[in-house]
């Protein structure tokens, strides 16, 4: 089925999306969570944080959309944040503050009705931001003054398959190209944990494996080889950053881009890829 167009999606591209990223979600790289002794553990992703930071402010946008594997979830709907204004706290890993961003209303009422008008199944939710949102939102936005903090947009992914996913992805495209600001999007996942069975020889070269064949696609941009992971081995390195990368590259689709890999580690049994596509 093709992509529906709207009243809004037929406005010619002026580089409304500005930046793509990849990034994960340790908690353990933000202060008073991580003690020095783990910032030392995850320097590369650290370092690689501070670099798209600057590179962020640099694009210049005034929202930042953001995916995220634990935020609400509903199994067949792609489910989006409608409170108009969005809070986050680390309260569940001993931080009690809170933080809190005004959400682009505009751009998740339009995902949504084009999600509507390409039987897309979509749900408005009104939610705080989980973690997994949160920790890149607070690494790239942390020098922001308020007057200049950028909009964001929070949005999960579904149970469906990777093939949705990536449709998802084509239907935002098109409600970005069609704004007048400038979007910046960032895909959050954490590739294989194997937290516990660091010991297993088997478990160590999957998850290895793994997380070394999603880099070389996403190098080649092999988009048909990324999706097959799929049905290999997704779900047995128990990984929570495929569905994330799909959309994004979903909306990246008749975009040029190049993928800058920035840093990969595995500490704590889990892989750490951060990586600009755009």
């Amino acid at each position: 089925m093709d992509i529906v167009c709207t009243t809004f999606d037929i406005v010619k591209e002026k580089n409304m999306l500005v930046f793509a990223a990849l990034m994960p979600h340790p908690p353990e790289s933000v202060p008073g969570i991580g003690s020095p002794d783990d910032f030392v553990v995850i320097q590369k992703t650290l370092h690689s944080f501070e670099k798209l930071e600057k590179d962020l402010r640099k694009a210049d946008p005034d929202t930042i959309l953001i995916i995220s594997p634990h935020a609400p979830m509903d199994k067949y709907s792609f489910v989006l944040n409608s409170s108009s204004e969005l809070n986050g706290t680390f309260e569940n890993f001993g931080l009690e503050s809170v933080l809190v961003y005004d959400n682009n209303i505009e751009i998740a009422d339009k995902i949504s009705f084009a999600c509507t008008l390409n039987e897309m199944p979509c749900l408005l939710q009104g939610h705080f931001l989980d973690h997994g949102a949160l920790i890149p939102i607070y690494h790239l936005t942390k020098k922001y003054s308020a007057i200049n903090m950028p909009k964001i947009v929070h949005l999960s992914f579904s149970f469906m398959n990777y093939e949705r996913h990536y449709r998802y992805g084509e239907i935002i495209r098109g409600v970005i190209n069609s704004y007048k600001g400038r979007v910046a999007v960032i895909a959050s996942g954490d590739l294989s944990h194997i937290i516990g069975l660091e010991k297993s020889k088997d478990a160590l070269r999957m998850a290895d494996e793994f997380d070394h064949e999603v880099m070389r696609y996403l190098g080649s941009n092999d988009l048909a080889s990324l999706m097959s992971l799929e049905d290999k081995d997704a779900k047995k390195v128990r990984e929570c950053g495929m569905r994330s990368i799909v959309i994004l590259l979903g909306i990246l689709h008749g975009k040029q881009y190049e993928f800058n890999l920035l840093s990969y580690e595995r500490p704590f049994g889990v892989g750490y890829l951060t990586a600009r596509l755009l």
